[in-house]
């Protein structure tokens, strides 16, 4: 699996891409409820007893009396409700929801969500989930065999919640703002802070590597929300620190381009690296007034048993190394291995992180 040239650090994003706005956020919801009408795939009570005292409870807030009825619906499923409410949802609004089996249902498909309410961490209802679910998977299955396709104890409902409580918060009003980034990089939030300078001077300063905090000018005071939107598609340079990410399940490595390798010799199996630096000086021709100049000459070499050698100049580079080596066709295990090897001898200058 060749890998792919890295992309520059230097990229060019707008602002609004890079930055969340302090306390515009999404709220997480929670819920409780049943999924009624299913085929014979709900709950068995013996097993979930709580599915059947909540059939119980929803059945005496209507009305009817079932305390003392032995009830074996296996139509029933109960699940977690859970959602996410935007920032500035209003009530009225709908949103979508994720129903998740709670007991031994073995699938909700064909099922419906009872009316289930939704809370926030302050423990207050937010919204109200109802409707028919729709599951993306499924499972079959007779005497001897069975086959299924991704999960069916898991559903959605799009736009089956309905807010009914909004998040209090008064951005016009707000006399300061702070920009927080996604990606905390020193550079990057000076590079924010400048570009917001360049266009209303003295309004941005940076407060560390993720925050950027805005302070509106004259023109602005008391109208913050026109600021915003009009910092938000300022184009910032982005930079970023040198790191390769390695994904050992698929065998996948992500690096960016500022990665760079010390000099350095590796051998595995029968496959053996080197890096090295011979520096060079350059004379200047006579009478040209010149100066003599040192200039850098890396060679790096691979050697699988065949005398394959690959040799480079102007700096040693990780995409440089890990070309050659595709060249000779290394595998993504061996390339992981080799990254990592290369990283715990000090001469891999980037960071490692394994998922």
């Amino acid at each position: 699996m060749p890998l792919a040239a890295p992309v520059a650090a230097q990229a060019g994003a707008r602002v609004k891409d890079i930055v969340d706005v302090e306390n515009v956020r999404p709220n997480q919801l929670v819920g409780y409820g049943l999924v009624v009408g299913l085929p014979g795939t709900g709950d068995r009570t013996n097993n979930a007893p709580f599915t059947e005292e909540s059939l119980q409870a929803m059945l005496e807030r209507m009305g009817v009396n079932v305390r003392d009825a032995k009830m074996k619906p296996q139509n029933v499923a109960a699940v977690s409700v859970t959602a996410t409410m935007p920032a500035f949802a209003r009530a009225g609004s709908t949103i979508d929801v994720q129903v998740s089996a709670l007991g031994d249902a073995t699938s909700l498909q064909g099922g419906t969500l009872l009316v289930s309410s939704l809370r926030a961490l302050d423990g207050e209802i937010y919204a109200v989930a109802q409707g028919p679910v729709a599951v993306s998977g499924f499972k079959a299955q007779g005497a001897g065999a069975s086959v299924s396709r991704g999960v069916s104890t898991s559903a959605r409902i799009a736009g089956g919640a309905i807010i009914e409580r909004e998040v209090p918060y008064a951005l016009r009003s707000a006399t300061s703002l702070k920009l927080a980034l996604k990606n905390p990089d020193l550079a990057t939030a000076r590079h924010i802070a400048a570009a917001v300078n360049g266009l209303y001077a003295g309004t941005a300063s940076v407060l560390d590597p993720g925050t950027v905090q805005l302070t509106p000018g004259a023109g602005y005071r008391g109208n913050i929300v026109d600021l915003l939107g009009d910092v938000e598609n300022l184009p910032v340079s982005v930079d970023q620190a040198a790191r390769i990410v390695i994904n050992e399940a698929s065998g996948t490595v992500v690096m960016s381009a500022d990665v760079r390798i010390s000099p350095v010799a590796i051998a595995q199996g029968g496959l053996t690296i080197s890096v090295s630096e011979t520096p060079v000086a350059s004379q200047p021709a006579p009478l040209s007034q010149g100066q003599t100049a040192v200039l850098p000459r890396t060679r790096v070499a691979v050697d699988d048993g065949g005398n394959a050698s690959l040799a480079m100049v102007e700096g040693a580079s990780l995409r440089s190394l890990v070309a050659g080596l595709n060249t000779l066709g290394v595998s993504p295990r061996d390339l992981i291995t080799i990254l990592q090897a290369i990283k715990t001898a000090g001469a891999l200058q980037a960071e490692i992180a394994v998922q």
